[in-house]
Parts: structure tokens; sequence; C-alpha cells
């Protein structure tokens, strides 16, 4: 009987055995494709209640890691809007370099004095470019340290605001037509970063010393740049032509450099300006 009744219960513990193997069994089959959801190009990246996008560049799927370019669209782009400017691709596939296209809450990004303020402000915008680099650099092979900010007009203000708050966070920042909201802050967090600014010289949308809008104003670009100089210890300029740019170049003797680069034109974006961009960057060897 003794016997029997421990048959009994070596069988009743294999059946239990059993059946919590198969529940583990399906609940793993269930969670995969959640944790595996693809996205990619047009289809759009989650990141909490928000959303990204992301082209890897041409032929890269292979394990090696690429660097990337984080696009910041103007007031009232979009994500997906960005995504589908094929120059923007080919920008970025040219230098080798995912395209990481990002959204605002609203029409604009919700930076510290600017017009629109949406509940979380600042922070919570902060914190979603936290979220989109943790994100890609999981589901995708984009190198963590290559990664460069890119924004134009009100994304170029989240951009300056990025390489004030998030320094370490990114390779480099690179602000077209746009600067903080002002007034411009005596000075940013540690470290120095890299910094290219692209202006329009008859630019009256963003002028170099900004406007009204509102009840707030538009930074000064000049400002942005000498309290940064001065944050950063950056040295005389050096005057170049690159392409159709007139640049003053700076560095400083950690090898960061601050760029101010001008073209003849408004308010406008080329993604070639911001190719580059790119390869003043990498001459600095930060991509």
């Amino acid at each position: 009987m003794a016997g029997a009744a421990s048959c009994h219960a070596f069988l009743s513990g294999v059946v239990v055995v059993a059946k919590l193997i198969r529940l583990a069994f399906v609940l793993l089959v269930v969670a995969l494709p959640m944790a595996a959801e693809a996205c990619g190009n047009l289809d759009p990246c989650k990141v909490g209640d928000r959303r990204y996008f992301i082209a890897m560049p041409p032929g890269q799927d292979g394990p090696g890691l690429v660097p990337a370019m984080v696009m910041l669209h103007g007031y009232q782009g979009n994500a997906l809007g960005s995504m589908r400017w094929q120059a923007l691709k080919a920008a970025a596939a040219e230098v080798g370099a995912a395209l990481i296209t990002v959204e605002s809450t609203g029409d604009s990004w919700s930076m510290d004095n600017a017009p629109e303020d949406f509940p979380g402000g600042q922070a919570e915008e902060l914190a979603y470019f936290d979220a989109v680099k943790a994100d890609a650099t999981t589901r995708f092979a984009v190198d963590p340290a290559r990664m460069v900010i890119v924004g134009l007009s009100s994304g170029g203000m989240a951009a300056w605001t990025l390489a004030c708050e998030r320094s370490g966070a990114f390779a480099g920042f690179v602000a077209m037509s746009g600067t903080f909201w002002g007034p411009t802050p005596a000075t940013c967090k540690a470290p120095v970063a890299s910094i290219v600014h692209i202006h329009g010289d008859a630019d009256t949308t963003v002028p170099l010393e900004g406007r009204k809008i509102g009840s707030t104003h538009q930074g000064s670009v000049t400002g942005a740049l000498a309290m940064y100089r001065a944050f950063g210890n950056f040295g005389e300029a050096d005057r170049k032509q690159v392409g159709n740019l007139d640049c003053a170049m700076r560095s400083n003797p950690s090898g960061d450099i601050l760029d101010f680069c001008q073209f003849h034109g408004g308010h406008s974006f080329s993604p070639k300006h911001m190719v580059a961009a790119w390869h003043l960057l990498q001459a600095a060897g930060k991509v």
C-alpha cells in the first residue's frame, strides 16, 4: 500500500510539473509577439504612449553597430512625414547612418519658455528622448555612442536644449535655424558637447537675434553661441567654406567643436547641410 501511495504521489507530481511547463510555454508564446513586435521604416516603434520611426542604412544586415541621425521636425511637423522624405533618408544612407525620426506631443516641442507648454513640459520631452535612445539601441543594431541629434527650426530649439541637458547621451548636436527659447540659459550641464549650428543669413522666421512669439521670445543665436563658447572653453574661430556654408569653426582642448555655419537664404532646410554637419562631426572624431 505504501509503495502504491508513493507511486501515485510521484505520478501526481509529474503531472503537476508537466502542466506548469505547458503553462509556461503558453505564456512564452503569448509574450513573444509583444516583446518582438516589429517596427521600422513606416511602421512606428512605440515607447510608452508615444512613437518614433527608424530606417536602417541599406545593406546593414550584419552584426556591426551603425551610427544614427535623430531627426527633430519643425513646427507642425511629425515623425511619419520626416520618414517619408526620401531626400532625408538618402542623406542618412549617404553617411551610413540609421535615420530615426521623432515626434513632439503637439505642434511643437514643449521646451522651457516655449509658447506651447504641454503637461509634463520639458521634463517629459527629455524623458521621451531617453526612452527613444534606450529602445532603438535595444531593438536595432544602433551604436549608442554614435547617435547625433539633428533639429530644424523648433526642432533646432529642442536640439540646443538637449545639448545643454543631455550632452553626455549623444555624440553631437546639429541645430538648424533654431536655438533656445529666450532667455538663453546662463550655462549648461557637463560634459561639454560638440555642436554645429546652421542658419540662413536672411532668415526672418527665426532671425539670428530672435523675435517675439506670443508671450515669449525666440532666443538669440549669437547669445547661445557666446554662452556655449565660454562654457566649453572654445578658442578663436577659423573661417572655412564647406560647400555653400560659410563656417566659423571653433574647438576646445578636449577636441569638441562649436561650428556656426551660414548660407545665403531664409528659413529653410537642406539634407545636404545635414550631411555637411555630419562630416564636421566625423572630422572631429565624434561619429
